[in-house]
């Protein structure tokens, strides 16, 4: 059985800093978005990653 997943797609993987220059806010603002549920996140070891598609959709939502 597969499991298909963003990144067996090839979804890309943002960094916080990333994500924050494309919404144009800093990185804690992204943090904060991630904290409270708002941006889905993923976590690598001690950090975290956005998905490509969580950022559209997110984007998508707040204009």
């Amino acid at each position: 059985m597969t499991v298909t997943t963003p990144l067996a797609e090839g979804g890309r993987l943002l960094t916080i800093r990333e994500a924050a220059e494309i919404l144009h806010v800093t990185p804690m603002t992204v943090y904060r978005l991630v904290h409270y549920g708002e941006l889905e996140a993923v976590r690598v070891g001690r950090s975290f990653r956005i998905p490509e598609e969580a950022l559209r959709r997110y984007m998508d939502e707040t204009e």
